[in-house]
């Protein structure tokens, strides 16, 4: 036997460790938040909430996942069966061929064969697969989950996509019917003979009231993509039907400080990546015990009747119990071939499960820090419209008065104020898409363990 065992010392890993920080480091200081109980609840939108429900219920993808965890599920119970006794029954009909000189040349006759099988478990083989079985089920069942948080948070994405998509639009009518009507008061003080105000003046209008055209176009096509993104994700046609008139909602719930970063264990890829460590641990030691000998008990037994009522006569059934003990002897190292590769998958594993660990470290910091960034440019991007605003009103005052027949001073502050407006709406998407980044980069919300 310690031939076939040679040179496989090596023990596979049945788990990693990854050493984790006590908090995130791009978490702000500051006086603790409530955790949400629901990342879902935090946005407090209805509508969101009615979205995400639609899409978990009738996503194709969504469903395709459950089918493949509904096919882990049999896995596990196949794994578990061959440790059992299986047990086997036969019966046959056929006509035997009768003495010469009798009546009738052929009779009825009826075969009836029973075969049971069992292989003891003498060193836990069978007890390793069946444990790595069972882990590809609990992989797939973190696949699932995996599957379902990530529908429900790029369906919220899609959501708010296309409430910007609509507030974008909005501001682009309400931009060309700006330049529209400055277009008529510079043609009007053109035709007046107002002094300073020429050609040139009505042309540059006009370009803006084209471009303005133009964007409006290019915004209504932006809302309709968005809109067909979202259906797809509800299994809809993608007709570009859902429309929105609503706003985005304004975060106001913060990140707790001191967020422990032991939450992140329990997101679904890494969840999944732990279940296919340890099956693969189990695999490669159920690999190396196939080196050893088998036993294996075999029982039979069987009659032959030419009436069919007596097969089952207990009385003259003949049977066979057999034990082995089997043992390979010359493969070509096929056997020591596979315990090696199965050792070699385990480290894979594990190679994999640690690069998965810090990526998802990677993702939560960046969103943090995005978060921290975000809110800083929201405030100076709010004075901004305010400043911008204040700017183009008092142009377009001082050129409707005659104050200053500058319109290159008027066409620049409606510029500005109309660019700090849509950066806006963008930025506060952005801090939106950002928190269900973060959300999907926890596995979860704020509070709730790991399942």
């Amino acid at each position: 036997m310690a031939c076939g065992c040679g040179g496989l010392t090596t023990k596979p890993v049945n788990e990693a460790t990854i050493n984790a920080p006590a908090a995130w480091k791009a978490t702000a200081a500051g006086k603790q938040s409530l955790a949400a109980t629901g990342w879902l609840n935090t946005f407090s939108d209805p509508s969101l909430e009615k979205f995400v429900a639609e899409a978990v219920a009738q996503n194709q993808n969504l469903a395709a996942a459950s089918a493949r965890l509904r096919v882990a599920r049999e896995g596990a119970i196949i794994g578990k069966s061959a440790r059992l006794p299986s047990l086997s029954a036969g019966i046959a009909s056929r006509e035997q061929l009768l003495a010469e000189g009798q009546s009738n040349s052929f009779s009825p006759r009826y075969d009836l064969a029973l075969s049971a099988s069992w292989e003891p478990d003498l060193w836990g083989r069978l007890r390793d697969l069946e444990r790595a079985s069972f882990a590809d089920y609990q992989a797939a069942l973190a696949d699932f989950r995996g599957a379902r948080l990530s529908l429900a948070a790029n369906t919220a994405k899609s959501w708010y996509n296309l409430v910007t998509a609509g507030e974008q639009l909005s501001l682009a009518g309400q931009t060309l019917d700006s330049f529209q009507r400055n277009l008529r008061s510079v043609e009007r003080s053109f035709r007046g003979g107002v002094p300073g105000v020429s050609a040139l003046d009505v042309q540059l209008a006009r370009s803006n009231v084209s471009s303005a055209e133009r964007s409006l176009a290019n915004t209504t096509l932006n809302r309709d993509e968005a809109a067909r993104t979202l259906e797809i994700f509800l299994s809809r046609y993608p007709a570009a039907e859902i429309k929105t008139s609503r706003t985005l909602p304004a975060l106001t719930s913060n990140v707790p400080g001191g967020l422990p970063a032991s939450m992140i264990e329990r997101r679904p890829d890494l969840a999944a990546s732990r279940a296919r460590l340890f099956a693969s641990a189990q695999r490669a030691t159920a690999a190396s015990k196939s080196l050893l000998p088998d036993l294996r008990l075999t029982a039979s037994a069987g009659t032959s009747s030419s009436s069919f009522g007596r097969l089952l006569n207990s009385n003259i059934l003949t049977s066979a119990v057999n034990a082995s003990l089997l043992q390979t002897l010359l493969d070509g190292g096929q056997n020591q071939a596979e315990a090696r590769a199965a050792l070699a998958r385990n480290a894979a594993q594990v190679a994999d499960y640690v690069q998965a660990s810090l990526v998802a470290f990677r993702e939560v910091e960046s969103a943090l820090a995005a978060e921290r960034s975000l809110r800083t440019q929201e405030t100076f991007l709010l004075r901004e419209v305010q400043q911008a605003a204040l700017a183009e009103r008092q142009a377009t005052r001082d050129y409707s008065e005659g104050i200053d027949a500058d319109i290159l001073r008027v066409l620049e502050s409606q510029r500005r104020a109309n660019n700090a407006r849509a950066a806006l709406i963008r930025l506060r998407n952005d801090l939106l898409q950002n928190r269900i980044d973060l959300f999907l980069a926890l596995g979860g919300d704020f509070a709730t363990p790991q399942p």
